[in-house]
C-alpha cells in the first residue's frame, strides 16, 4: 500500500498502512488528551480529547510551539529546557506525572495532570504527553471543602445554641453592671453639684467609670469569642501558641457552667509554635470540655483536667474528668455523626472534631475509662503541620471537560 497523507478533524498523521489507520482511530478515540511534539517543541499530533481540552483544532496547532498550550511561567522556559536536556539528559519532567496548568485558546487557565513519555523513531525524538483535564475534579473538590467548612461552622453554632441560655446570662451580667454604674455617675455629679463639689465628685466618678470600663472589655471578649466561633469564614492555617488557644477555648466553654466542678490547667512550657486553624482547633476543646462538664456535673468532687504537651513529632492537648467513663457498647459509635446521647443538640461534636483534627494531620483518640476511671481524649497535632491542599483558582470561568 503506497503512503498517504490524511489530516482528520481530530489528530494529524502520516498514514502509511492499515494500522496507521488504527492508530489514527485511537488517537482519535481517547478520553485523554494526546500531544505528540518533535524535539524543536513542534507538535506533530493533537488528538480529539485535546482539542476539546484546550479550544483549537489540530489544523491551527500543528507545527507550533507547545509553548502555546502553557502558561506564562512555563511557556519563557520549555525550549531552554528542552535544549537543556538534549545537552545534558537530566530530565525534570519526562517520565514524571504531576499536576499543571494548562492554557485554553481564549487565554484562560485550567488544571491538568500531564506525563510525558519519549521516544527516538526515524524521524528524530519525539516526546508524547498524556493530558487529563482536572477542571470537574477540582471543581469537585473545591465543593467538598465548602461543604465540609459549612458542616464544620454548623456544628459550632449547635455548640453555641446549646450554650445559649448560659451566655446570655454572663453576658447580662457585665451589662447589667455597666447600666449601674452608669447610674451610680449621674447621681455622684447631680449631688456634687447640689452640694458644690464638683472636683470632690470627678474623682469618684472616675473611679465608678473604671469599673464600667472593665465591665465592657468583659462583655466585649465574650462577644468576640462567639463570633469568632460563628462567623462563615475560610479556613486559615498560622502560626500560634497552643497554649494560648487552648486556654482561650477554656475561658468559653466554662462560662455558665456547674461551680462545683473543679477545673485545672496543666500547660507545658516552651512548646513551639504550631500551624494550625486556631478557630478549628478552640472548636473542638470546647467541645470536648463541654462532654467533660456533662460527665462530672452533679459528681461531688467533680474534676476536669486540661493538659498540653509534646510526644515524639506532635503537640497534644489531653481532656480528662473523673465522670463514669464511656460505657463499652457506646465507644465504636462514638465519633459518627449523628449519633448523640444528648436530649438536645445534633451529635456533630466528636464526628467534627476527629475531621478537623485528621485534617490538620494529626488525630482525636479516646480512652474511654471505666472501672472508676473517667474518659481521657487526646488531641494529636503535627509539630510540621503538612500545608492544606491548593485549589486551582486561576481559572476565570468553569469550563465543561472533554
Amino acid at each position: 500500500m503506497h503512503d498517504r497523507s490524511q489530516e482528520d478533524d481530530g489528530a494529524r498523521v502520516v498514514l502509511g498502512s492499515v494500522s496507521d489507520a488504527r492508530w489514527a482511530s485511537i488517537l482519535n478515540t481517547a478520553v485523554d488528551g494526546i500531544i505528540v511534539i518533535d524535539e524543536d517543541a513542534r507538535i506533530m499530533i493533537f488528538n480529539r480529547a485535546c482539542e476539546r481540552m484546550f479550544g483549537y483544532s489540530a489544523a491551527e496547532v500543528a507545527g507550533r510551539n507547545v509553548s502555546l498550550l502553557m502558561p506564562p511561567e512555563h511557556a519563557q522556559t520549555h525550549d531552554a529546557y528542552l535544549s537543556s536536556y538534549r545537552r545534558t539528559g537530566h530530565a525534570k519532567i519526562i517520565g514524571i506525572g504531576r499536576e499543571v496548568r494548562a492554557r485554553h485558546r481564549d487565554g484562560t487557565f485550567f488544571p491538568i495532570d500531564l506525563s510525558v513519555g519519549e521516544a527516538e523513531t526515524p524521524d528524530g525524538r519525539q516526546f508524547v504527553g498524556i493530558l487529563r483535564d482536572l477542571t470537574s475534579r477540582k471543581d469537585a473538590e473545591r465543593r467538598l471543602n465548602e461543604l465540609q467548612a459549612d458542616l464544620i461552622r454548623l456544628a459550632r453554632v449547635s455548640a453555641l445554641d446549646e450554650m445559649g441560655s448560659a451566655l446570655a446570662h454572663e453576658l447580662n451580667q457585665p451589662l447589667t453592671a455597666i447600666m449601674l454604674y452608669l447610674q451610680a455617675v449621674g447621681r455622684e455629679f447631680a449631688r456634687a453639684k447640689e452640694a458644690g463639689h464638683t472636683a470632690e465628685a470627678d474623682g469618684r466618678a472616675e473611679a465608678i467609670l473604671e469599673k464600667a470600663r472593665r465591665e465592657a472589655h468583659r462583655a466585649g471578649s465574650i462577644i468576640q469569642r462567639i463570633r469568632s466561633l460563628v462567623e462563615k469564614r475560610a479556613p486559615e492555617r498560622k502560626e500560634v501558641e497552643l497554649n494560648a488557644i487552648v486556654d482561650d477555648a477554656v475561658d468559653l466553654t466554662v462560662i455558665g457552667q456547674d461551680r462545683n466542678v473543679t477545673i485545672l490547667r496543666d500547660y507545658q512550657a516552651g512548646l513551639p509554635l504550631i500551624s494550625i486553624d486556631p478557630v478549628q482547633v478552640q472548636q473542638v476543646v470546647v467541645n470536648l470540655v463541654r462532654n467533660a462538664y456533662e460527665a462530672v456535673k452533679g459528681r461531688k468532687g467533680g474534676r476536669i483536667v486540661v493538659s498540653t504537651g509534646a510526644e515524639d513529632r506532635y503537640l497534644v492537648v489531653a481532656i480528662e474528668d473523673n465522670g463514669p467513663g464511656i460505657p463499652a457498647d457506646k465507644v465504636s459509635e462514638l465519633f459518627q455523626a449523628f449519633k448523640t446521647g444528648k436530649r438536645s443538640g445534633m451529635g456533630l461534636g466528636l464526628a467534627i472534631s476527629r475531621t478537623i483534627a485528621q485534617s490538620h494531620g494529626g488525630d482525636l483518640t479516646v480512652d474511654p475509662g471505666g472501672e472508676g476511671r473517667g474518659a481521657r481524649f487526646l488531641i494529636r497535632l503535627p509539630i510540621a503541620a503538612p500545608a492544606p491542599d491548593r485549589l486551582e483558582q486561576e481559572w476565570t470561568r468553569p469550563r465543561a471537560s472533554g
